[in-house]
């Protein structure tokens, strides 16, 4: 394509005007950016070009108002929203040769940027929330983005106990319609349906700390230190015990989509100052048809991240190159007292011939820095 005219033009050195683009070419060139962060980028270039490119949907929360919370022990002023949130990992513009700084967080659309000029750098910018820290504007041309898949927030009040939420449709076909939303309180769980739009508690769980609460396959799953897993039907909420059940008290579930879910199960080492960095891992992988566990040993090139905004997998093809963590690992970046990480592998030598290796243990190939561990942000510095 060849370079817009521009004003004044006294040598080729002067950078074309492309705000003097054809209004044409420029709806050409919104029909073939597929990129959400490509269309943030062409937006920033000038008005004209902001006005020929909407605003990413895949950047846009969608949003629902549910009822505040009248009989239970949860802090609300009123209403509170539920919110589909985007997921990314953010590669930052490296400091040094020797690692690299990532980014883990929820992103949204700032709702003031349609009713103000902003610079084009203010413009191509995340803002980033870090608890305990000013608000800080990134520049998105200095990072490369990578999509994490989407996750479920409830705003707008402050359970006490809360640990997360997760929602499902309800299809015509099977007599539903609707939705319906669980939200993990720790000690219990609460259900909302939306043909009663009132909350209530959910009966027949184990009466235990819940660790985690996933949708896998159009179910819900939710695992509690008592060592027990049960799946909840979304439209009878019929809850059934998964068996057998897991031999420790504290696993992790995480889904990979809708292909499958991985049961995470701990064990403490017997070490003075005990630290997430000083743990083994096993790893099951749910057989649904038979209605089982079955341990595994690889991962194939996928990435179990456990944190506190929830617990997921991507591919390592998703990954950055040389972002120093690969397939097949186990990454935990919640808890312990430190902040320092490493990526869990299976096999692992420790030197010691007494040890078991059919398990994970932490791999120190590449070292990861946690320089903040708060929810909503996740910074991680990957030491290679």
């Amino acid at each position: 394509m060849a370079e817009p005219e521009t004003k004044n033009k006294t040598s080729s050195s002067i950078m074309p005007d492309w705000s003097q683009l054809l209004e044409e070419l420029l709806h050409l060139i919104s029909k073939l950016i597929e990129n959400c962060f490509d269309v943030v980028h062409a937006r920033s270039v000038c008005s004209s070009w902001r006005s020929s490119f909407p605003f990413p949907c895949s950047l846009i929360h969608t949003s629902c108002s549910l009822p505040k919370f009248d009989k239970f022990p949860l802090e609300s002023d009123g209403l509170c929203t539920l919110k589909k949130v985007p997921l990314f990992l953010f590669r930052l513009r490296a400091r040094t040769t020797d690692a690299a700084e990532f980014l883990i967080g929820g992103i949204g659309r700032d709702e003031s940027e349609d009713h103000m000029q902003l610079p084009s750098s203010i413009q191509c910018s995340v803002k980033v929330k870090i608890p305990g820290s000013v608000p800080t504007l990134m520049n998105m041309l200095d990072c490369q983005i990578f999509p994490l898949g989407h996750q479920y927030r409830i705003i707008g009040c402050n359970p006490i106990s809360y640990r997360g939420v997760a929602t499902l449709p309800l299809t015509k076909e099977r007599g539903g319609g609707g939705f319906v939303v669980l939200l993990n309180c720790s000690q219990f769980l609460l259900v909302l349906t939306s043909a009663e739009m009132r909350w209530k508690q959910l009966e027949n769980v184990p009466k235990s700390f819940c660790w985690s609460l996933v949708t896998f396959r159009g179910k819900f799953y939710a695992n509690f230190l008592s060592k027990q897993i049960v799946v909840i039907d979304p439209y009878s909420l019929e809850v059934t015990l998964l068996l057998p059940s897991p031999q420790k008290p504290v696993n992790h579930l995480v889904p990979s989509g809708n292909d499958k879910l991985f049961l995470v199960e701990v064990t403490f080492l017997p070490i003075v100052g005990l630290d997430f960095d000083q743990l083994i891992l096993r790893v099951s992988r749910l057989d649904e048809e038979a209605g089982k566990w079955i341990e595994i040993s690889d991962l194939g090139d996928r990435v179990l991240f456990i944190n506190e905004l929830g617990n997921f997998s991507c591919s390592a093809k998703e990954l950055p190159h040389d972002c120093g963590v690969s397939g097949n690992s186990i990454l935990i970046t919640h808890g312990g007292s430190d902040k320092l990480t490493f990526a869990y592998k299976y096999g692992v030598h420790t030197g010691n011939a007494e040890d078991d290796l059919n398990c994970w243990r932490y791999s120190r190939e590449n070292r990861v820095m946690k320089p903040n561990t708060s929810f909503p942000v996740i910074a991680l510095q990957v030491e290679r």
